[in-house]
């Protein structure tokens, strides 16, 4: 790499779909091992708290699964509301998130 290329730029080179599908591929892997350790948990665990935790984990893999789709049809990285791109360094950090930071700002 040039050292006159930007970083921005040189990310961009290097986030392809495939490289998208590994990370959220890892980032579901991940979360499934979380829902096996809560079920194991069994019933000495506070109900409450793994209830919770096992919704949190739920929701982010509903989130993995509508990248995933995202990735097939093309609009991955792409802001869901303001339809600018969204940095390659924030979808390196998470992979899944459809939304750009002053979008997700100004939903909260």
């Amino acid at each position: 790499m040039s050292l006159d290329v930007p970083r921005t730029e040189a990310l961009v080179e290097r986030l392809t779909a495939h490289e998208a599908l590994q990370r959220l591929e890892h980032e579901r892997a991940t979360r499934l091992t979380q829902l096996r350790a809560i079920d194991e948990a069994g019933p000495e665990a506070e109900e409450q708290m793994m209830s919770t935790q096992k919704e949190a984990v739920l929701r982010v893999l509903a989130d993995i699964e509508a990248a995933v789709a995202r990735v097939q049809d093309g609009s991955y990285g792409l802001c869901r509301n303001c339809t600018r791109a969204i940095p390659v360094e924030r979808l390196e950090i998470l992979p899944y998130t459809p939304f750009c930071v002053p979008c997700l700002r100004g939903a909260a």
